[in-house]
């Protein structure tokens, strides 16, 4: 079995293989400098040799970037790789595709779709979105509209709209659900598509938040044919899916590993030392208060990690994703309160597309809008409050009169 001691020496393998950094020659009693020795791997080459050595997240199987191992000594590749000053695949870029397209497909897809799929997009070379959430179909994403039919090739012709969708307008793939019989209940009606969002009928209009950034986007589908063979799961089983993927996306955005005293908190927590002339008693204890609820969340972070070595995400997930959400918000709020006039200042209001979201390297005005979608994106705040409530805690569930009406006579 690949222990830790394993995976070092396969790094160090990797390493002299592909070697990523510029190197002084040896001396000349070393023997003669090789070209090799002078030049760093291509970035793409060496995010490809490490995918193939099963060191992209090793407890995927082998052949699929991985080795079979234990979750959690992923640290142990990574702190060699980083030591190394090896390069990373970007995964504030990709995070989409790494953190739910990445799991659903191993989990659901085909041998054929793991192959083509998982390589390119861990290698930052496609980047994936999510084409979920609808304009009537939020909150309450069964009731999603956006129609898939079958024509006599055997494909799919999908048209519909789908909205907030992060970045759509950087992708090559998107997941999709779509309705695919209306005669059944919401929940059973839908199935799952990977979309290649090159087809012509794909139209990306970005959508300009309060920061004026534009990371979001509506998404028009208009007679979008996806082949049979991009349907990952069953036919009508896509809700069963999207479930994989949604417990995924909340443990990704809300379990992000982060050092004790790391992000919005020690951001906070560097004003305040920083500034001893703005402190008041007051601002200090609800600073007190919110460094404690962090360092809770962070440790709740590493305790869900642990369980997600053992199997899929749970419910559990949602509740992380919610404290996330709540503290991101409260600490901002702290932050422009405390630094006042300071904390209303902004750099640019100009519509702008970023590749990335970046909380903690911009001013104190943008942190406190932005914070502000953290309790809508991935999951209202409402929703995950159900969550929590019914499939956590085991509390009764709120009444659906419509768990058993055919979609097609639910009022729209």
């Amino acid at each position: 079995m690949t222990d830790a001691a394993d995976l070092r020496r396969r790094t160090a393998e990797l390493l002299a293989a592909h070697p990523p950094t510029r190197l002084p020659p040896p001396p000349s009693n070393e023997g003669p400098a090789g070209p090799h020795l002078w030049s760093a791997t291509d970035r793409l080459e060496f995010l490809r040799a490490r995918f193939d050595a099963g060191l992209a997240w090793v407890h995927f199987p082998e052949g699929l970037g991985g080795l079979g191992t234990p979750r959690p000594l992923q640290a142990v590749v990574d702190a060699e790789l980083a030591a190394a000053g090896a390069p990373d695949n970007a995964p504030d870029r990709i995070g989409i595709g790494l953190g739910m397209a990445a799991p659903t497909i191993l989990r659901f897809g085909t041998d054929e779709q793991r192959r083509r799929f998982l390589r390119p997009l861990w290698t930052g070379e496609e980047v994936w979105c999510q084409l979920f959430s609808e304009p009537g179909a939020g909150s309450d994403l069964a009731a999603l509209a956006t129609r898939a039919v079958r024509d006599d090739r055997g494909d799919w012709i999908v048209d519909g709209q789908k909205v907030w969708t992060s970045s759509a307008h950087l992708a090559r793939w998107a997941i999709l659900i779509a309705r695919t019989d209306p005669e059944v209940p919401k929940h059973r009606g839908i199935t799952y598509f990977l979309c290649d969002m090159t087809d012509p009928g794909v139209e990306v209009r970005p959508l300009r938040q309060i920061t004026g950034e534009a990371e979001f986007n509506e998404v028009f589908l208009t007679g979008v044919r996806i082949p049979d063979a991009h349907r990952l799961g069953a036919v009508g089983e896509g809700w069963q899916v999207a479930q994989a993927t949604l417990m995924n996306e909340r443990v990704a955005i809300g379990g992000t590993r982060t050092p004790r005293e790391g992000g919005m908190i020690g951001v906070a927590a560097a004003d305040w030392r920083a500034r001893p002339g703005l402190r008041t008693h007051d601002l200090h204890q609800r600073l007190l208060t919110l460094w404690v609820a962090a360092e809770a969340a962070r440790l709740t972070g590493e305790r869900l990690r642990q369980q997600l070595s053992q199997g899929q995400p749970g419910p559990e997930g949602s509740g992380l994703k919610l404290a996330f959400a709540r503290l991101a918000q409260e600490i901002s709020g702290w932050e422009v309160e405390f630094l006042g006039e300071d904390g209303l200042t902004y750099d640019d209001w100009t519509m702008r597309r970023p590749e990335g979201v970046d909380f903690t390297g911009r001013e104190a005005g943008y942190r406190y809008l932005r914070a502000k979608g953290n309790s809508i994106e991935g999951g209202t705040s409402e929703v995950l409050l159900n969550i929590v409530a019914e499939r956590v805690l085991g509390l009764p569930p709120e009444p659906r009169t419509d768990k058993d009406v055919a979609w097609k006579d639910l009022p729209r």
